[in-house]
């Protein structure tokens, strides 16, 4: 963790004019290359904050800058300091003590707290870290065993090319650079933290693959044993992760439902508790500070909001955020895949659905039954329950590997789908949605269970060249 001490780090700003291109927050995350700063020097004097010290200002698009001793040095193009100037003039912004620490821990891959976030993603706010004493921290930088969330403070980013597509502006909140890989770590993190205070001695998940993982980085933090049992379809990389992670893996049955049961019947153990991966209010609570963070960052309410169901947990812990932030007039387009759709076909029943099997691609999705839960979000918000098929979601994945230059899983490609096939468009032309949208937030759930030689061969599957 970084940390502020006296002569340690004098200042560090960061500005951007208004006009900056929302897509330069990218560039300038792609081009910083971040070094933890070494011991200060006994020799170099304190100071305080009333104390007139040199600043570095940064410009938005330098090729890199590296901290370290004495304060950060900014860097020019063939790697030689550049001279140090004075900040902006004016006032500093109310908690900007608190916000010192935060971007550079969000730098370095730490934690940063909703309107650290904003600011971030902004870049029109002053950011310092200054030295003379080390910076205080919000609860995203904490150490765990204090309270830590396990997720962190996800880019919202303008996706140029979506955008084009989709005829407005459409922001991608990027759930796929969570510590555990997916949205997941939020509400299985939070449920994990909660459940280890009661004094839990072992956790079990089942999983698809992204719960799995969240619960098996939740356990390591927490220094707890855990069993993750997944479907024998389950991808060779999803289980050397979990390994990796140390975790217990067990296979069970076809799909998730039948790994669930196995996963209940090993919760019986005394001090053993299961971990549902979707279908829990702590589940939900947790994933609800992805809303916050948006509203954080917008300010403003999005015309649309675009997410994947599987077993509806995100789109739960999304409803709640919704009304959490007074948002529950935006609307939410819930995609699934064909062959995975129990929420599209528990709508259209009026009543659970548990499907006869799971035939799509998008196993993430895989759960036979959505969460009772899921339901009942159809009486607190506007929700659009759509389906696509397998092909549209696996040509949406590599679209969006051209266009952003990041791979997705199939799940993911279910969201991203609405946008790629045009299906924002129809509804708009059918009055399902305004015409006018503000802005469409498109949440990028996750990337573990998908690998370049994976995608070629669902293409291949599908018929794709």
């Amino acid at each position: 963790m970084l940390q502020g001490s006296p002569g340690h780090v004098r200042r560090f700003w960061l500005t951007a004019p208004a006009e900056a291109p929302a897509n330069s927050q990218h560039q300038l995350l792609d081009t910083c290359i971040c070094e933890l700063p070494q011991p200060a020097s006994p020799t170099l004097p304190s100071t305080t904050e009333e104390e007139s010290t040199r600043s570095c200002c940064l410009p938005l698009r330098v090729p890199q800058f590296r901290l370290g001793p004495p304060w950060l040095t900014p860097m020019g193009p063939q790697g030689q300091a550049r001279p140090c100037q004075d900040p902006p003039p004016g006032p500093r912004p109310r908690g900007f003590r608190e916000r010192m620490g935060t971007l550079a821990a969000f730098l370095l891959g730490g934690a940063a707290g909703p309107q650290e976030a904003a600011a971030v993603q902004n870049l029109g706010l002053v950011w310092g870290l200054s030295g003379g004493e080390a910076p205080r921290v919000t609860a995203g930088m904490q150490d765990p065993a204090e309270g830590a969330h396990f997720h962190v403070v996800t880019p919202l980013l303008e996706s140029w090319a979506l955008s084009q597509v989709a005829g407005t502006t459409v922001f991608l909140k990027y759930e796929n650079v969570q510590p555990a890989g997916s949205f997941k770590i939020r509400g299985i993190g939070h449920f994990c933290q909660e459940v280890a205070k009661k004094g839990c001695r072992h956790l079990v998940c089942s999983s698809g693959g992204n719960a799995g993982i969240a619960a098996a980085y939740s356990a390591r933090k927490l220094g707890l044993p855990v069993t993750i049992v997944l479907p024998e379809s389950a991808s060779q990389q999803v289980v050397r992760r979990l390994q990796g992670e140390g975790a217990e893996v067990q296979l069970a049955g076809k799909v998730w439902d039948d790994a669930n049961l196995r996963a209940q019947e090993l919760a019986k153990t005394d001090g053993w508790v299961h971990i549902h991966p979707f279908d829990h209010p702590l589940i939900w609570e947790g994933h609800a500070s992805l809303v916050q963070e948006l509203k954080a960052a917008l300010g403003t309410p999005p015309g649309a909001l675009v997410l994947a169901v599987g077993g509806g947990g995100l789109l739960a812990g999304v409803v709640a955020g919704l009304a959490e932030v007074g948002w529950q007039h935006v609307p939410i387009i819930a995609m699934e895949t064909r062959g995975a759709h129990s929420f599209n076909a528990a709508i259209k029943a009026g009543r659970l659905v548990t499907l006869p099997d799971i035939t799509s691609v998008a196993k993430c999705l895989g759960a036979r039954t959505v969460a009772a839960r899921a339901l009942e979000c159809l009486q607190e918000s506007e929700i659009l329950s759509e389906v696509v098929e397998d092909a549209e979601a696996v040509r949406a994945m590599q679209r969006f590997l051209d266009d952003e230059r990041m791979l997705v899983e199939p799940a993911c490609g279910a969201a991203l789908a609405a946008i790629y096939s045009g299906l924002l468009g129809r509804l708009q032309a059918d009055g399902r949605l305004s015409p006018s949208l503000a802005s469409v937030v498109v949440i990028v759930c996750g990337g573990n269970s998908i690998d370049s030689r994976e995608l070629q061969g669902l293409k291949a599957q599908l018929g794709q060249s």
